[in-house]
C-alpha cells in the first residue's frame, strides 16, 4: 500500500500541483486555523491552547485545559476537529507528499531507496487523525476523564509532530539535492 501511495505522489508531482497546495497549506495554517484558535480563545475568555498544538502533556493538564475551554469553546473545538482539522491533515499530507517527491525527483536517481521516502507525511496524516478521535472523544465525555485516553491522544500528538517534522526535513535534504543538482530531472 505504501509503495502504491509513494509512486502515486510523484505521478502527482506536478510544479502547478505543488504550488496549489503551498497555497491551500498557507492558507490554513496562516489563516483557517489560526482563526479557529482565536475564536476558540475568545468562546473560553482567555487565552487557550488547543491540545493538538502541544508536543507534551499529562492526562491532568490535558483535563485542565478541556476545563478552561467551556462549555461553548469545547462545543468550538470539538466542531473544528470533526471539520476543518479533517481537511487540514488531507492538505499538508497532499503538499509534502508531492512536494518530497518533486524535489526528490531531481535529487536522486529513479531507482533511489530514498524516494520512497515521500510517504513520510502519511505517518503525520494517519497519527494526526488519531489524535483528533481522541481529543473529540475527550471533549464529548467531559466531565469525565479517562486517563488512558488523554495518555493515548498525547502519544498520537507526539508521533504526528515526529512525522511532521521529518517530512519538512526530507523537504530540506530534497531542496538541498536538487539545487546540486540544477532542478534537473534524475534519469
Amino acid at each position: 500500500m505504501l509503495n502504491s501511495i509513494s509512486e502515486r505522489f510523484h505521478r502527482w508531482a506536478k510544479g502547478w500541483l505543488v504550488i496549489v497546495m503551498l497555497i491551500l497549506d498557507a492558507l490554513f495554517m496562516g489563516y483557517v486555523m489560526p482563526a479557529c484558535g482565536a475564536i476558540m480563545a475568545l468562546l473560553a475568555n482567555n487565552s487557550v491552547t488547543p491540545l493538538d498544538l502541544m508536543f507534551y502533556y499529562t492526562p491532568a493538564e490535558a483535563f485542565d485545559m478541556i476545563s478552561q475551554y467551556g462549555d461553548a469553546g469545547r462545543a468550538f473545538y470539538r466542531n473544528v476537529e470533526l471539520t476543518a482539522d479533517i481537511i487540514y491533515p488531507v492538505i499538508y499530507t497532499i503538499f509534502y507528499g508531492v512536494l518530497i517527491s518533486w524535489l526528490f525527483n531531481r535529487a536522486f536517481k529513479p531507482d533511489s531507496k530514498m524516494k520512497k521516502l515521500n510517504v513520510m507525511p502519511v505517518g503525520a496524516w494517519l497519527f494526526d487523525l488519531l489524535e483528533n478521535t481522541g481529543i473529540v472523544s475527550m471533549l464529548s465525555v467531559f466531565p469525565t476523564q479517562p486517563a488512558i485516553i488523554a495518555w493515548a491522544t498525547m502519544a498520537f500528538g507526539l508521533i504526528k509532530w515526529t512525522f511532521a517534522i521529518l517530512s519538512i526535513v526530507l523537504s530540506l535534504v530534497g531542496l538541498v539535492m536538487a539545487l546540486k543538482n540544477g532542478f534537473k530531472k534524475q534519469e
